[in-house]
């Protein structure tokens, strides 16, 4: 049995992973989905303070107060650097970090800075003209603008996206980590669904310096859209399951 603590990517809290967690504790694990402060039923604690920090703390607290060691903690998308920064803080309790289509960034990269410049200003423009100056409002979840991210998922995933994604405090996504350059000393594995192992190894052939790590890591592939949980929960759990023991 593996400690698991599940961490949501932007704008979804611990509901994310109501169709995951069933799945693991079945396979005898014991399972803690995070919904992180200012989102879903969080989302009354929202303020311009909340950064990428406040969202480590929360990791750490949960581990903390539930007495965890051992943990595999597995970060969804934009929760790769809360997971990194909680290993980086408690790494004794951390045994293993799973990147869910995602992977460490570099010191000092925002999770913005992962964008391209497009997107880069379309976000702040929303911030802007409908999130307050300080809020990511919540995208469309339009598969005919965006058919590789949302492949795989119904309308009823869609329209469950909808009705529960809440707005994500903007200092997630421009605060980095105050940290060494390098990845985790924990060990790391990545679930990639958007991209595959082998864009993963070429990219870092290249030199591209956020790939590059992740090609020492374990690459895992689950082929399906950039919402696993919702699109492929059972082989998700399945190789969630694999990794932890």
């Amino acid at each position: 049995m593996a400690k698991i603590v599940l961490v949501p990517g932007f704008w979804l809290g611990a509901w994310a992973w109501e169709e995951v967690t069933p799945v693991l504790r079945a396979a005898g694990h014991d399972v803690h989905p995070l919904t992180l402060t200012g989102l879903a039923d969080r989302a009354a604690e929202a303020t311009p303070d909340v950064d990428v920090y406040t969202h480590v703390e929360d990791i750490v607290a949960l581990i903390d107060d539930n007495d965890l060691r051992d943990v595999v903690l597995v970060g969804h998308s934009g929760a790769n650097l809360p997971v990194t920064g909680a290993a980086d803080r408690i790494p004794e309790r951390i045994a293993r970090i799973v990147y869910v289509d995602a992977g460490p960034l570099p010191g000092g990269m925002a999770l913005i800075d992962f964008n391209t410049p497009q997107t880069q200003e379309e976000w702040r423009k929303r911030v802007a003209e409908q999130g307050d100056g300080w809020q990511l409002p919540v995208p469309a979840f339009d598969p005919a603008a965006d058919p590789d991210n949302l492949a795989g998922l119904t309308s009823e995933h869609l329209a469950r996206l909808a009705e529960l994604a809440t707005p994500q405090p903007f200092a997630t996504a421009t605060r980095p980590l105050d940290r060494h350059t390098l990845p985790p000393d924990t060990h790391c594995s990545v679930i990639a669904s958007t991209f595959t192992p082998e864009q993963v190894r070429m990219l870092a052939d290249g030199g591209n310096p956020v790939f590059a790590p992740m090609a020492e890591m374990d690459l895992f592939h689950l082929p399906t859209g950039h919402w696993p949980m919702f699109s492929r929960p059972n082989e998700l759990a399945s190789l969630l399951d694999e990794i932890a023991r």
